[in-house]
């Protein structure tokens, strides 16, 4: 943990000639940024096998990076010394400081509650974002999938392969086999997919609950590191739309 400390520290030290007495809770910010950075390839790997769980492996890997977090801003000495983090703050509220704590100084609409109610608020539209999108991935696999039980003869995926377009091949063959494999599972699963799909974006509003209990830096953390699980998976998904969109026109360009 004093690693940790030190490190956000120098980061702040680094960042006070521009942001003053917020600079700590800047380099927290881009500590939380560079460790997203460090797990994006995971984060790509999950996207690429997409499901209602997809991106679980990153998120438990930032479980032990959140309880340093939340250790550092907890405990009033670090390795036999003074905790010099308590001291910095975010604007009126220190950063060690808890929801509970800033009621107590001045109530929800204090110094220190209002830096709070602001954090609530950004991380209320990061989890309304991410529900918005999860929702919308849901009910896209979910029609894919009915699709898919509609029609068990049509291959499964964007467009049928050029081999499987000429009846009687072998590759025809093989083709319409594994679409009717994928639309029998898909036509089990298409029940659970929907529940799923409107159970778990849900859960996104569950970190207002943890910032709620937290003090401010881990909350900080928990906004900024959300944030970015939202905008990378929006990233990939149209990354990978426009891939399909070139690949199906230069499919059509050729026939």
């Amino acid at each position: 943990m004093s690693v940790f400390t030190h490190l956000v520290a120098e980061l702040g030290r680094l960042l006070e000639p521009v942001l003053a007495q917020s600079a700590t809770a800047a380099a927290i910010v881009l500590f939380t940024v560079l460790v997203r950075l460090a797990l994006h390839p995971l984060s790509r790997a999950a996207f690429r096998g997409a499901t209602p769980a997809a991106g679980c492996l990153p998120m438990l890997l930032q479980l032990p990076v959140f309880f340093v977090m939340y250790q550092a801003f907890s405990s009033a000495e670090v390795g036999g010394k003074v905790n010099e983090l308590l001291g910095h703050r975010l604007f009126a509220a220190p950063l060690g400081a808890r929801w509970t704590e800033a009621l107590g100084e001045g109530g929800p609409f204090g110094a220190q509650g209002l830096v709070f109610l602001g954090l609530f608020g950004a991380i209320a539209v990061v989890a309304a974002w991410s529900a918005v999108r999860g929702r919308r991935t849901a009910a896209s696999v979910a029609a894919a999938a009915a699709a898919a039980a509609a029609d068990p003869k049509k291959p499964a995926g964007r467009v049928a392969p050029r081999g499987g377009a000429k009846a009687g091949t072998k590759g025809g063959s093989k083709a319409g086999a594994g679409g009717g494999v994928m639309a029998e599972v898909s036509a089990e699963q298409q029940e659970v997919m929907r529940k799923l799909g409107g159970v778990l974006p849900l859960l996104s509003f569950g970190t207002l609950i943890t910032a709620a209990v937290v003090p401010l830096a881990a909350g900080l953390y928990l906004l900024t590191t959300t944030a970015w699980s939202v905008a990378e998976r929006a990233w990939l998904q149209y990354r990978k739309d426009r891939a399909e969109r070139l690949t199906v026109g230069g499919e059509r360009s050729s026939l």
